[in-house]
Parts: C-alpha cells; sequence; structure tokens
C-alpha cells in the first residue's frame, strides 16, 4: 500500500487543492491531508478545527483520503504516518523554486522524497490568501471553493 502526504495551510481549501488531492487519490492507495498553522502567512482566517471540518466535508466523496491536523515538522508527520511520499501542488514556475528547495530540505533530513503535481490551468491562478481577500470585499468565490468553504466565507463575511 503507498500512503502519501499532502500538508497546507489550506485557510481555505479551494478546487486548485480538492484537484491535487483528487488526483493523488486515483495515483495512491491513501492520501493523508494535513493542515497546519504556518506562522508565515499571518493569522489565520480559519481556526484548524474549522479547516479540518471543510477538508473532511470536502474529501467525503473519495474514500482513500484521511484528514488529519499538525504542529510540527513535515517530515516528522511523514515519518508518524509511515508516508511513502510527500505531495506537493505545483500552479507556476515561481512554486516550483520554493517547493523544490523543500523537497530538498526535506529529503536531505528526513530521505522522504517530494512528488509534484501540477495543476490545471484553469485552478492554476487559485490562491486561499486572494479567495479570502475577494469574499472579505465582498466579492463571490463560489465556484472556485468546494461548497463546505463558500457557506463558511459566507457565514464569516456575511456576504
Amino acid at each position: 500500500m503507498t500512503r502519501v502526504l499532502y500538508p497546507g495551510s489550506f485557510d481555505p481549501i479551494h478546487n486548485g487543492h480538492l484537484e491535487i488531492i483528487a488526483t493523488a487519490s486515483r495515483l495512491f492507495d491513501e492520501v493523508v491531508v494535513a493542515a497546519m498553522r504556518n506562522p508565515q502567512k499571518g493569522e489565520p482566517l480559519f481556526s484548524l478545527e474549522e479547516r479540518r471540518e471543510m477538508l473532511e466535508e470536502s474529501v467525503a466523496p473519495l474514500g482513500n483520503v484521511k484528514v488529519t491536523m499538525f504542529a510540527s515538522l513535515v517530515v516528522d508527520l511523514a515519518r508518524e504516518l509511515d508516508a511513502d511520499f510527500i505531495v506537493k501542488g505545483l500552479r507556476a514556475v515561481s512554486d516550483f523554486e520554493s517547493e523544490l528547495q523543500m523537497a530538498q530540505m526535506n529529503k536531505r533530513v528526513s530521505g522522504v522524497d517530494t512528488l509534484f503535481i501540477p495543476s490545471a490551468s484553469g485552478n492554476s491562478f487559485l490562491a486561499s490568501k486572494l479567495l479570502r481577500e475577494i469574499t472579505k470585499f465582498g466579492g463571490n468565490v463560489n465556484e472556485m471553493v468546494p461548497a463546505p468553504v463558500a457557506r463558511r466565507l459566507q457565514e464569516k463575511y456575511g456576504s
């Protein structure tokens, strides 16, 4: 059985993330999606518990996907889960540069390889930060996020 770990902040999960998760679920026996608090990204919009709920609801149709939270190094979680690979999505060349460095560091300190899955061009522009900003100012992002996320964004911003 091949198990992969897909880590991220997922604040919130959007259709680009969901595309990577669905692709990984077709390629591997088990996908563990792990949300974390990323201090480099500032104050989160959603709590870890809210993100866990949105992730679980969004991936429910995919029978081989599990959701967890973590507050450690990705490689420590990968070892704890006995993950064969870390999976990362790529939207653009700029993602590749930063993700490659992280993948090389993770490999060096843990021996765990990272596999990159490119997003389709229809989702390549999606970024949680942009979706939060659009919604904050009354914009509609419903077609860019799973339904559980759209509902919670509307609740959060009252739009």
